[in-house]
Parts: C-alpha cells; structure tokens; sequence
C-alpha cells in the first residue's frame, strides 16, 4: 500500500466501511477486548505501533509496542482529533480532501499540529448512538496503520 486513495469510488468504499463497523455497545470490557486484539496482531507482526482507545475523552486502552515512541502518540493524538471532529476515519477526511482536488493541511484551516488527517484513527460507533470513541494506531504507513485498525474491528465485530 502506498498510494494514497484520492478519488468518489475510493470515499464510497471509505464510507461503506465504517457503516459495515458499527458496534452494539462500546464497554470498558469492550475497549480491553479490541486493543488486546489489535496488541496480538502488532506483536505477531513485530510491528512498532502505539495503540489508543478511546470513548469520549476517556482513555480506555493505550500500549506502545518496541519500537514505537512518543512522536506515535502525538500522532495518535492529531488524528483522533480529526476522527472527533469530523466523525469519520482520518483516512476518509484526507481522501474526501483529495478527491475534491485539495490538501487538508492547507484547506481545512485547522492547525496542522494539531490535526492529521493521515489513516489509522477510526470511529467507534455504537448503534442508535452515533460516535462515541475512536480506535487510533500509530507508527505505520497511514494507509497500514488504518487497514491495521480495520483488521481488527472487523474480527472484533465478527464481520469479517
């Protein structure tokens, strides 16, 4: 995975993803269950990712792999924030931005460093609740730090 998705079918495919991912509850039990989850799959992997769950502001889950370092969690942070404000994936802001021909650091007008809507924070969202939390990794390539997320909610939901 290396080029970044910029166009309509790709914010369709985006889009009908996160539908197909909507949870029936978002439990404290739940949170330890997916990052868990994601942790086991990073650490057959040996992948360097930092791992945050989130529902609201509170942190429900949080582990950083070897390998990676407190920059992940800036971005981990960067992101959500973009997942929290726009509520979708940061994969699917960015790729929205790019398929209308524009760059989302310089169109968004939000602050740069403090939004990224680069891939790898997902929404967590509960039926007949709408959003209430994200799933953020960190330490990939964005596009494999999304699919990584994606990998794991759908295990998680058993939809896959």
């Amino acid at each position: 995975m290396s080029t970044l998705p910029a166009d309509p079918a790709a914010v369709e495919e985006l889009t009908a993803q996160q539908e197909a991912l909507t949870l029936d509850r978002l439990t404290h039990e739940d949170a330890w269950a997916l990052g868990t989850l994601l942790v086991e799959l990073a650490r057959e992997r040996a992948l360097p990712v930092a791992i945050d769950i989130r529902r609201g502001p509170q942190q429900l889950f949080h582990a950083a792999l070897p390998g990676s370092s407190a920059d992940n969690d800036d971005w981990i942070d960067r992101k959500r924030r973009v997942v929290e404000r726009y509520g979708d994936s940061s994969l699917l802001v960015g790729t929205r931005f790019r398929a209308r021909g524009k760059s989302f650091d310089s169109d968004s007008r939000l602050d740069p460093a403090r939004y990224a809507a680069h891939g790898g924070s997902f929404p967590l969202a509960v039926r007949g609740a709408g959003v209430v939390g994200t799933v953020t990794v960190s330490g990939l390539p964005q596009l494999d730090d999304h699919a990584l997320a994606v990998e794991a909610l759908t295990r998680f939901t058993g939809r896959g």
